[in-house]
């Protein structure tokens, strides 16, 4: 959507598959939505005649399928039994600057390694003016290529010793894939913020942010990485054996922050992350939505028999809706799911309407109203979140060029009045429309141009979370709350460090 927090980025990685690099391509494909930016893939092999391990990269900018549009590549370029993969949007460092597309790749005095990194460093510029300071030389402007230097400075042996050090010395918000010559890392940071999944395919290893990247390539979901785990898969290991783990201990007290934003937004409706299917997450925001603001306190005309409608604003909203509806249902309350907002899917990213360039033209490039069931109808509107509402007030007012008898909101999460600084790309907190009518719901109502306007609570979000998946992990709710578990360099701009 246009009016919504980006998201970030998308990880994968594969060890010992003889197709690791087309897997690895699937699955970032799968994984698209975490990231438009750009895409790439690193993979290992030995070299017999250069007699040494080496790593062919393909990366650029643009969508998947794209960046490796030459089927060709798959065999000829990225060979090796090891691959990983990143899709970009970017948090930290320029979008526009080709340096910044992951992921990495290094040669040091103790081989090659590679990274994809999902997240944000909350201690990125202690780090880089540390760097600076000891004369170190920077190739890109993302705070990933901090945690290469760490590693590379590293005085330990071995080089897992040295990439446990790194890890000890970085905070924030961090999944990472991480290649070297002959293994396959995968880290979760110990606060949790970001999701990162273990799968088996064929019998061999794979990660990835989200399961729908299991899906599309037949691989078995194991388990979550657990915050603070350090997961290596060697090359040589067979496939009944275990990879070795290691555990990070958290800097800032001991409970998980997982980001509630996966459930509420970013992640597909088909995977699973934090253990638990985000379908079944949605479904009881919806139900928890109803329960706090059911149909028959929102609804104000009386319409004769023709039942309220609840349309959902596609695709991330569907499933919420569907849960409003049906605990309504369950209440005695009369209302009817409907589709009354059309998405065209094949918009993309650098779509420019000729002679216009508004929000509002960009909006109705990609929604359409279905007029014949709005039309007298009592509508109420559900979407996921509001971020500075005007996306929410196009399409609300194309919504009312159906001529609805009213219209209503109703969001199944908070008010967003916060930035996040673990690896979301939200506006200033100046723009955000909760903050800019000081958090006064009948102006921000007025604001988008609807009859009434509802959230859920922060309480609501958090126990219909809980209640859908009782494990034992915390979340981060920072954009909603302000409570930031993690401290932060509050005020560095993706931009910062860019010298044009």
């Amino acid at each position: 959507m246009i009016d919504k927090p980006r998201d970030y980025c998308g990880i994968f990685g594969i060890q010992n598959h003889p197709d690791a690099a087309l897997l690895s391509y699937y699955g970032l494909h799968a994984l698209q939505h975490r990231g438009q930016e750009s895409a790439g893939i690193v993979t290992s092999y030995y070299d017999e005649e250069k007699k040494r391990w080496v790593m062919p990269a393909h990366r650029d900018f643009g969508l998947v399928l794209k960046v490796f549009d030459d089927q060709k590549m798959f065999k000829n370029e990225l060979k090796g039994r090891a691959a990983i993969g990143h899709n970009r949007y970017s948090t930290t460092g320029a979008a526009r600057n080709p340096a910044n597309i992951q992921p990495f790749r290094v040669h040091y005095h103790k081989g090659n390694i590679a990274i994809g990194h999902n997240g944000n460093l909350a201690n990125a510029q202690q780090l880089r003016n540390r760097f600076r300071q000891e004369g170190v030389l920077f190739q890109s402007t993302s705070d990933t290529e901090l945690i290469l230097h760490l590693i590379s400075h590293s005085q330990k042996a071995t080089q897992i010793e040295q990439v446990l050090d790194a890890l000890e010395q970085i905070e924030g918000a961090y999944s990472l894939v991480m290649l070297t010559d002959d293994k396959l890392i995968a880290v979760r940071d110990p606060n949790g913020f970001r999701p990162l999944a273990l799968g088996k395919v064929d019998g061999s290893y794979c990660v990835a942010s989200e399961t729908c990247a299991f899906d599309i390539i037949d691989a078995e979901y194991i388990r979550d990485i657990d915050p603070g785990e350090v997961l290596v898969i060697d090359q040589e290991a067979g496939s009944d054996s275990q990879p070795d783990s290691y555990h990070l201990e958290p800097e800032y007290g001991t409970d998980t922050s997982q980001c509630i934003f996966e459930y509420v937004y970013f992640s597909r409706p088909d995977s699973k992350i934090f253990g638990e299917n985000v379908d079944k997450v949605r479904r009881n925001l919806g139900k928890h939505l109803a329960k706090e603001h059911p149909i028959n306190e929102v609804i104000r005309k009386d319409t004769g028999d023709t039942k309220p409608i609840v349309i959902s604003v596609p695709d991330s909203s569907n499933t919420a809706a569907l849960g409003y509806v049906h605990e309504n249902q369950k209440l005695g309350y009369e209302c009817k799911f409907e589709i009354g907002l059309i998405r065209n899917h094949y918009v993309g990213r650098t779509f420019i309407s000729p002679g216009q360039k508004s929000r509002e033209q960009k909006v109705r490039t990609k929604f359409n109203t279905v007029k014949g069931v709005i039309e007298g109808r009592s509508v109420i509107i559900v979407d996921d979140s509001i971020v500075r509402g005007t996306t929410s007030r196009y399409l609300v007012n194309m919504i009312r060029q159906a001529n609805p008898a009213e219209v209503h909101f109703l969001v199944s999460s908070p008010p967003v009045i916060g930035p996040c600084y673990y690896g979301l790309d939200f506006p200033d907190p100046k723009e955000l429309i909760a903050n800019r009518y000081g958090r006064d719901i009948h102006a921000m109502a007025k604001e988008i141009g609807v009859d009434s306007l509802r959230y859920l609570s922060a309480e609501g979000l958090v126990e219909a979370v809980r209640e859908s998946n009782p494990s034992s992990g915390g979340y981060c709710t920072a954009c909603f709350t302000e409570d930031y578990p993690v401290p932060v360099n509050f005020g560095i701009g993706k931009e910062e460090n860019e010298i044009v």
